[in-house]
């Protein structure tokens, strides 16, 4: 049985492409590494990641389309060493954040065990278009002149 479509609605066209969006940032439920999103200003944000004992070399953050991605991956140093109890954790990660069109990562930086992101949303633009309305006389659907279309 699959899951009602969020946007099933037939007035929301063209929005299938934001439902797999919603449906990859659901797979990415992992709690690791644990993070804050915080509201700096009007249209600025920073993300903030708990990542202690990765240093620079071992990070990695990179814009996709608009699926921001950071990911960890601590070289093995544990050759050699006898553990009596290992409770700090050695292991990868991969965090990813949707971003809204537009959206510009301004820096990141590495601070005490804390990775921060500047994120900044830009202003969005009122658009206002004007749809021309043509006539056809024979009552064909726009684009067809006889059973035929215009180009052709």
């Amino acid at each position: 049985m699959s899951r009602p479509s969020l946007f099933g609605s037939p007035l929301f066209l063209g929005f299938d492409h934001l439902e797999q969006m919603l449906d990859r940032v659901g797979k990415n439920a992992d709690g690791y590494p644990p993070y804050n999103i915080e509201q700096t200003g009007d249209n600025r944000l920073r993300i903030t990641l708990a990542v202690a004992g990765f240093s620079m070399d071992d990070l990695q953050i990179t814009q996709e389309d608009n699926q921001l991605v950071i990911r960890g991956r601590q070289k093995d140093e544990s050759e050699g060493r006898i553990f009596l109890h290992r409770g700090i954790a050695a292991r990868q990660f991969q965090r990813a954040f949707v971003l809204a069109e537009g959206m510009e990562v301004e820096g990141a930086w590495l601070d005490n065990g804390l990775l921060h992101l500047d994120l900044k949303r830009p202003q969005p633009e009122s658009r206002v278009k004007t749809i021309r309305i043509g006539a056809r006389g024979n009552g064909a659907a726009p684009g067809v002149l006889e059973g035929r279309p215009e180009n052709g």
